[in-house]
C-alpha cells in the first residue's frame, strides 16, 4: 500500500477529523481535499474496530475517478475498496456489497436509493457506516440527493439515536447560495454546516503560503471586444421573428430579440398556449425560441452556424410532421422564403463574429509562444462547443499552432450527448498529450481529474460565484493565464465582476463563522436543523395532500404539440418509484415507434425499447421500456397538458401532479393482457 504523505496545510485542515469529528475541508480545486480525505479514511479504518467508509460523489465519472486515483492506491492492498455506479450490477446487491467491504465509492443516489428500498439484498442504514465522505458538498441544500441523505441523518440525531457515522464534507467553495449580502451569505455558510451537521470549516491559517505555492492563482484577463458594428443576418432573423409576431397578433410580448429575457418570455408564451390549447401560440413559441437560439449562436460562433441550426431545425420538423395547418405552412413557408437571402448574407465573412477574433487571438497567445500548453475553453450550451470545435478544427493559424481540440459535455442519452466512456477517453486523451484543448461545458468545471492548464477561457457564459471558482482552479500549471473573452459593456464581464465580489463575500462569510463561539455556532447550527426538519415534514404533508386533490380518472392527458387527447390519468401507474408508463393497451393508436434507445447503463428488470412519439404531429414523448418481458409506454409528462378538474396546466414533474398514481400491478396486468398464461 502507497504511503500517504501530506503537506503541512492538508495535516492543519485534517487534524479534528482525525478526533472524530464532523467538519467541512474547504480548499481550492487542485488543493488535495480528496488525498486530505483519504488519508482521514485511513487513519479511521486502523483506529475504529468494524470501520466501514462510505464515498459519495455526485457524478457517475467521479466514481471511477476517486477508486482508480485516490482510494484504490492508497488503500486497497489492505482494505476491501469498491466502486459502484448506475452502470454496475453491483448496485443491485448493494446491501450485500456493503456489508462485504471496509470502503465503497458510489454515488449519492446508488445510496439513497439502497436507503429507500426495504429488500434485504440491497437496504443499507446510516448506521451501517461509520465514516461519511461526501465530495464536492456544497450541494448539500434544497432537494438534492446529498440533502436528502443528509435529513435523514440529521432526524436520527435531533432523535439521540446512536451509531450515526462521522461526516467529512469536502468543497473548494460553498458560495452564498444567491445571496448578495454579508447575513446572507452568513446564513447561507451556517445553513450548510447545519445540513451537513459540521462541527467546523476548516481551512488553512498557519500554512497558507504553503497552500498558495502549491495552488497558484492564474493570471485573470479580460478580453475585451468591440461590439459588432454590423449584422445584417441577426437583423434578417429579427425581422422574421417580427413577422412571426405579427401573425401571432399577440401584443404582450417583448421583442428584446437574442436576449435571455426574450427566451423566458418565449417559454411563457408557450406554456400559455399549451393551458389554452392554442395550437398557433404553441407552434409560433417553438419556432420563435428556435430563432432566438439562433440568434445567442450568432453573437457566440458563425453565422453560418446559426444558419445551420435552422436548416437542423426545419429538417427535423418536416420530417416529423403528418398533420399541417396554415400556422405550419405560415411558419415554413417563411423560413423557406428567406432562405436564399441567409445564405447569401451568411457567406459575408465581414460581417463574422469579432468575438472569434479575439478568442483566436487568446488561444494563439499561450499555445503559440509554449510547445506544451494545455487548456479548456467553456461555453454555455452543447450547441456551441460543437460550433467552436468545427471553427479550431478549420481555422488554419490555429491549425499551424499545434492546437488539437475536442469536446467534453456532459454524459447522457440523447444523441447530442457524450457517453461516460467517450468522457473517460477524452480525458484520458487529455491527460497524455494527444489533445491540449478541451472545449466544454461546464462540466469540466467540478470534480474531474484533469491535468495542470496554463489556460482557461471564459466564453460567454453567465455563471456563478462557484463556477467561476472552480473554472479559475483548472489553470493550475506555472504562468497560467484566466482568460474572460466578452464584448465591452456586456453582461458576461458585469456577472464576472459580480462573481468576484461573490467570491470576497463567501471568504468573508466563512471566516466570520469560523471565528464564532462553539456555543454559539452550535446554538444557531442546531436550531436550523430543526427548523429544516420541520419545514420538510410540512412540505411532504402539503405534497400529500396535493397528490390527492382529484381522482386520476378526472384527467385527461393531451399531446402538448397537437392537443389530441390521448390517455387518462388512471391509465399510469407507476414503476420502480421512477418510470410512468400508460397500461391501457388502447393507448397504442396514439403514438408511433422510431428508433430503439441505447443506453450504457444496464438495470435489473427492464431494458430500454424504442423512442414513441405521438402519431398525429411527431412530438417525441417518451420510450417504451420492457419491464420483465412486457412492452410498456413510459411518458415524461413535460409533453403533455393535463386537463383538470381545476383547468388545464402543462406537464412539469409527475411528482408534482395532484392525483395518485398508483405502482404497477405487475401478475394483474399480465394477467389481464395475456389471459391464457394462468
Amino acid at each position: 500500500m502507497d504511503e500517504i504523505s501530506l503537506y503541512g496545510y492538508q495535516e492543519e485542515v485534517v487534524q479534528p477529523a482525525l478526533e472524530g469529528k464532523n467538519i467541512i475541508i474547504w480548499l481550492p480545486t487542485g488543493g488535495g481535499k480528496t488525498r486530505a480525505a483519504v488519508y482521514v479514511a485511513k487513519r479511521h479504518l486502523e483506529s475504529k474496530p468494524g470501520a466501514k467508509v462510505a464515498v459519495l460523489v455526485n457524478k457517475v465519472h467521479l466514481v471511477d475517478q476517486h477508486f482508480n486515483k485516490e482510494f484504490q492506491p492508497f488503500l486497497g492492498k489492505t482494505y476491501k475498496v469498491v466502486h459502484i455506479s448506475g452502470d454496475c450490477d453491483q448496485k443491485d446487491f448493494f446491501g450485500k456489497v456493503v456489508r462485504d467491504s471496509d470502503v465503497v465509492i458510489c454515488t449519492a443516489q446508488i445510496l439513497e436509493n439502497a436507503l429507500r428500498n426495504m429488500e434485504e439484498e440491497k437496504h443499507v442504514e446510516l448506521t451501517d457506516f461509520t465514516l461519511l465522505i461526501i465530495d464536492e458538498c456544497h450541494h448539500t441544500h434544497k432537494d438534492s440527493v446529498y440533502n436528502k441523505i443528509m435529513q435523514r441523518y440529521v432526524e436520527h440525531k435531533l432523535q439521540r439515536e446512536p451509531g450515526l457515522p462521522q461526516v467529512l464534507g469536502l468543497t473548494a467553495s460553498p458560495g452564498t447560495g444567491g445571496a448578495r449580502t454579508f447575513e446572507g451569505a452568513k446564513e447561507h455558510v451556517l445553513q450548510i454546516c447545519a445540513n451537513l451537521d459540521a462541527s467546523a470549516i476548516m481551512s488553512s491559517k498557519e500554512n497558507i503560503q504553503e497552500l498558495q505555492k502549491k495552488v497558484p492563482k492564474p493570471v485573470k484577463k479580460y478580453d475585451i471586444v468591440k461590439m459588432r458594428q454590423e449584422d445584417p443576418f441577426g437583423d434578417h432573423l429579427k425581422w422574421m421573428m417580427g413577422e412571426i409576431h405579427d401573425f401571432m397578433s399577440v401584443k404582450d410580448v417583448s421583442r428584446d430579440f437574442g436576449s435571455q429575457e426574450y427566451e423566458e418570455d418565449v417559454v411563457l408564451l408557450e406554456k400559455r398556449g399549451a393551458t389554452e390549447g392554442n395550437r398557433m401560440l404553441t407552434q409560433c413559441a417553438l419556432h420563435l425560441r428556435k430563432y432566438n437560439d439562433a440568434l445567442l449562436i450568432n453573437d457566440t460562433v458563425r453565422v453560418v452556424d446559426a444558419l445551420r441550426l435552422l436548416d437542423d431545425f426545419y429538417s427535423a420538423q418536416v420530417e416529423k410532421r403528418t398533420g399541417l395547418d396554415v400556422t405550419d405552412y405560415f411558419l415554413f413557408g417563411l423560413f423557406q422564403e428567406n432562405k436564399p437571402e441567409l445564405r447569401t448574407l451568411a457567406a459575408m465573412t465581414k460581417f463574422e463574429n469579432p468575438k472569434l477574433g479575439q478568442l483566436q487571438h487568446t488561444l494563439l497567445e499561450q499555445f503559440g509562444a509554449k510547445e506544451d500548453s494545455r487548456g479548456i475553453l467553456f461555453t454555455k450550451t452543447r450547441i456551441s462547443t460543437h460550433c467552436l470545435y468545427d471553427w479550431v478544427s478549420t481555422n488554419r493559424q490555429l491549425q499551424e499552432a499545434s492546437i488539437k481540440a475536442s469536446i467534453l459535455t456532459g454524459a447522457g442519452n440523447q444523441a447530442s450527448h457524450m457517453t461516460q466512456n467517450d468522457q473517460k477517453q477524452t480525458i484520458q486523451k487529455f491527460r497524455e498529450g494527444a489533445l491540449n484543448l478541451l472545449i466544454s461545458t461546464s462540466v469540466a468545471e467540478e470534480g474531474l481529474d484533469i491535468p495542470e492548464c496554463n489556460l482557461v477561457v471564459r466564453y460567454g457564459l453567465l455563471t456563478n460565484e462557484i463556477a467561476m471558482q472552480q473554472a479559475s482552479g483548472r489553470a493550475r500549471a506555472g504562468d497560467s493565464v484566466y482568460s474572460v473573452v466578452a464584448p465591452a459593456g456586456g453582461r458576461e464581464v458585469r456577472r464576472e465582476r459580480t462573481n468576484e465580489y461573490l467570491e470576497e463575500l463567501t471568504g468573508r462569510a466563512i471566516a466570520e463563522v469560523q471565528g464564532m463561539a462553539p456555543r454559539d455556532f452550535q446554538r444557531q447550527v442546531s436550531e436550523l436543523q430543526r427548523q429544516a426538519v420541520i419545514s420538510r415534514r410540512l412540505a411532504e404533508q402539503l405534497a400529500e395532500n396535493k397528490r390527492n386533490r382529484y381522482p386520476a380518472s378526472s384527467v385527461r392527458l393531451h399531446c402538448r404539440t397537437c392537443d389530441t387527447p390521448v390517455a387518462c390519468g388512471d391509465d399510469m401507474q407507476l414503476i420502480d418509484n421512477t418510470h410512468y408508463v400508460n397500461i391501457n393497451p388502447d393507448f397504442e393508436i396514439y403514438y408511433k415507434a422510431g428508433g430503439r434507445v441505447q443506453l450504457e447503463r444496464k438495470f435489473e428488470d427492464w431494458e430500454p425499447g424504442c423512442l414513441i412519439s405521438c402519431a398525429n404531429c411527431g412530438r417525441e414523448w417518451g420510450m417504451e421500456m420492457i419491464y420483465k418481458k412486457v412492452t410498456l409506454p413510459s411518458l415524461a409528462i413535460k409533453n403533455f397538458v393535463l386537463d383538470t378538474p381545476e383547468g388545464r396546466q402543462p406537464g412539469k414533474k409527475w411528482k408534482d401532479v395532484k392525483f395518485c398514481v398508483e405502482e404497477f400491478k405487475y401478475v394483474e396486468y399480465c394477467i389481464s393482457k395475456f389471459p391464457d398464461l394462468l
